[in-house]
């Protein structure tokens, strides 16, 4: 009689590449679980920003009576400082660090260029200086001064889109002309501040630094309005512009119709800008440093236009806490950025030389 020996039974051969397939999936499903992480973290970290903004200052009210001052009560002493001073402040701080990240992250995006930051391609620089000449040389209202920095703003985008346009927009074109546009704005706003008025001068400081003194709701709610209006519309192009990182050519073969993309983009890009500068002044290097930021904390493989705009809000409510509390004079939020953002650029422009790269 012959023994039988048990011998294992071999397994079913799957699908050729299901196990590659099977790893995609599941780094796909991490990757999103990590993003997901990181904007809920971000989000959270805000709110505290925002909490201590309203409780923390010369005066220190408790998380109650700021409750009780959003909330309509007339609370003594804590009804004009948090409700007059320190809310207006914070909500601006959130809405244009919002504003700038999110403008910011869509052109690096958009020209596959982490230098292709509004700030750094002139489009602030056209509103700062049509914002100073409106102040020294036509003696306008602030809110005058408000409209004329937002059409500025577009008129420079538009000038500088134009003047990059050759057969479709080249990133590296575009950046280059935009420096050379704000070399120009930057001249004339030092023309025009060496023969302003001594007391011109402080109102137009605001324009080139970034401030949020004095902050109130009536400049809260036009750039409210934007960031509810054109932040949604960049986010439905969060898709259209990640096939355009793949180039043009790659893009229009997915179907992306590639020159309307790129210009609706801008405009509401520039929109988001424009309203925010004229809110607060151009502060400086939070639409150049939020994107980045957030590339790092997320990762990359999806948009990072709600990261980037957490991170833009984050950069502005701390540096403005900084600019208050930290040292022994009070400086504002743009000097603050600006301490911050100009390393970075330093670093961007040695490590791509390094690297034997270009714009």
């Amino acid at each position: 009689m012959t023994a039988t020996v048990d011998r294992p039974a071999r397994p079913t051969p799957g699908p050729p590449g299901a196990p590659a397939v099977s790893s995609y999936v599941a780094g796909r499903a991490r990757r999103r679980r990590q993003r997901l992480v990181v904007t809920v973290v971000l989000a959270l970290v805000l709110l505290g920003v925002f909490a201590t903004s309203l409780m923390v200052g010369q005066t220190f009210y408790g998380p109650g009576e700021v409750v009780r001052v959003i909330l309509g009560e007339q609370v003594p002493g804590a009804s004009f400082t948090v409700g007059t001073l320190r809310l207006p402040r914070a909500v601006m701080a959130v809405l244009t660090g919002a504003a700038f990240g999110i403008a910011g992250i869509t052109f690096q995006t958009m020209l596959r260029n982490a230098l292709a930051s509004p700030d750094i391609i002139g489009i602030s620089a056209g509103a700062s200086a049509a914002a100073v000449v409106g102040l020294v040389v036509l003696s306008l209202s602030e809110g005058l001064v408000a409209a004329v920095a937002v059409v500025a703003a577009l008129a420079t985008a538009t000038l500088i889109y134009l003047l990059a346009y050759k057969d479709g927009v080249v990133g590296t074109r575009l950046i280059l002309i935009g420096i050379g546009i704000a070399a120009m704005l930057d001249s004339v706003v030092s023309y025009v501040i060496v023969r302003a008025a001594e007391w011109d001068l402080q109102v137009a400081m605001r324009w080139l630094t970034g401030s949020l003194n004095g902050a109130t709701w009536g400049e809260i709610v036009p750039l409210a309005i934007a960031v509810a209006c054109f932040g949604p519309l960049l986010l439905g192009q969060a898709r259209n512009l990640a096939l355009m990182q793949q180039g043009d050519d790659s893009a229009s073969a997915l179907g992306v119709r590639v020159e309307r993309t790129r210009l609706l983009v801008i405009l509401a890009a520039v929109a988001l800008l424009a309203f925010a500068t004229a809110a607060s002044g151009p502060i400086a290097f939070v639409a150049f440093l939020s994107g980045p930021i957030a590339a790092r904390l997320v990762g990359s493989g999806a948009s990072l236009m709600v990261p980037s705009a957490l991170v833009g809000a984050l950069l502005v409510s701390v540096a403005d806490m900084v600019g208050q509390y930290a040292f022994g004079a009070r400086y504002p939020v743009g000097v603050i950025t600006g301490m911050l953002g100009a390393p970075y650029l330093v670093y961007l422009l040695v490590r791509t030389n390094r690297a034997g790269g270009s714009l």
